[in-house]
């Protein structure tokens, strides 16, 4: 004879968030439509000044700013115009245009929040060890669950998914920068404290150049991570292509996700680049 199992009370998790939601939306629902407002004129702002420029000419200012950036590599600034060339041809410029600044929008936006507090936890280890279950919490957790928070706080569109991102894309620019200067040499550290510096000339003049090139290493990763992002984005209404690779999927059109997916590894492979070729650059003028 099989023993009754004991059942154990629920505990009212649920009804716990729901009224902590309640909560929120009662009292800080003005700064919610704050934050909503500002996101939806900066992705607004940034998506017509792209579309403003004529794709031919906007396809001949990347290509160029690849060429500059990467000490005058032709071959890539040459993929580059062909790769925009080929986004224009498959008639998705203006969704192209529309998750360039969905990225880039999310990727300042967390780089704002990020870096900051990078620094401070590398100059605090109290900070440090606040943030560390924090971060890993962040990078646990399956990026489809940042989309149940984005929709409860900000409903539908494009400011929930760009919410969704800056929280997805966060962790490892704040982690790489926090590393970054917590491996500065004790030594340089020491020469500055001799030289009688503040701790602001310290941290801008000594921390930051050295640590530059880890913290660029976040700053890539920000932006990657920003961009995986917006095909789950887009589950919550969040447009351009990553809209247009779930209405493939959910069609089974595998012509249409798969020109959308090449779209988005085209401007992923450009900002990488860039991003990548901006560290030489910055020594060279040291």
């Amino acid at each position: 004879m099989e023993r009754d199992l004991v059942q154990l009370p629920k505990l009212p998790v649920g009804d716990i968030i729901v009224a902590f939601v309640d909560w929120i939306e009662q009292y800080f629902g003005w700064l919610l439509d704050g934050i909503s407002a500002v996101l939806g004129f900066l992705i607004g702002g940034l998506q017509d000044l792209l579309l403003a420029v004529p794709a031919p000419i906007l396809t001949l200012i990347a290509a160029a700013l690849v060429w500059v950036v990467t000490r005058r590599d032709i071959k890539l600034a040459g993929l580059t115009a062909l790769g925009l060339l080929l986004i224009w041809d498959l008639h998705l410029w203006n969704l192209a245009m529309l998750t360039l600044a969905l990225v880039l929008v999310s990727t300042i936006v967390a780089l704002a929040i990020s870096i900051p507090l990078g620094i401070a936890a590398a100059g605090n280890d109290t900070i440090n060890a606040a943030l560390r279950p924090i971060l890993d919490f962040m990078q646990t957790m399956p990026p489809f669950v940042y989309l149940i928070p984005a929709v409860i706080f900000f409903g539908l569109g494009n400011v929930p998914g760009t919410i969704a991102t800056v929280v997805f894309a966060m962790p490892p620019a704040l982690r790489l920068t926090n590393l970054g200067i917590r491996q500065v040499p004790i030594e340089l550290i020491e020469v500055a404290d001799a030289f009688g510096s503040t701790p602001q000339q310290k941290l801008f003049k000594v921390q930051l150049p050295v640590a530059l090139p880890t913290i660029m290493a976040g700053v890539n990763q920000c932006i990657m991570l920003a961009l995986s992002m917006t095909v789950i984005a887009s589950m919550i209404g969040a447009g351009g292509l990553g809209y247009q690779v779930l209405v493939g999927i959910q069609r089974v059109n595998i012509g249409m996700g798969f020109e959308a997916g090449l779209a988005i590894v085209i401007i992923a492979i450009i900002l990488d680049r860039i991003t990548q070729s901006l560290m030489p650059r910055y020594y060279e003028r040291q």
